[in-house]
């Protein structure tokens, strides 16, 4: 059965100072996500202009065809 010695990896208390520092330093180089940067998409929609009965209906009647 597999242990951590057959990992190949060498254990922290193993190494270094430097050697430790330099492996801490490298994972969390590693974990960090890089910062996304979104832009604002969203557009102002048009206020609806104020139209009159007679243009409401002139407009319905050009959009339905009659």
């Amino acid at each position: 059965m597999a242990d951590l010695d057959d990992l190949g990896f060498t254990s922290i208390s193993d190494m270094s100072t430097d050697e430790s520092i330099e492996l801490l330093r490298q994972i969390r180089l590693s974990r960090r996500v890089p910062v996304k940067t979104t832009k604002s998409t969203t557009s102002k929609k048009p206020k609806p202009a104020n139209v009159s009965a007679d243009q409401a209906a002139e407009l319905l009647k050009l959009l339905t065809g009659d």
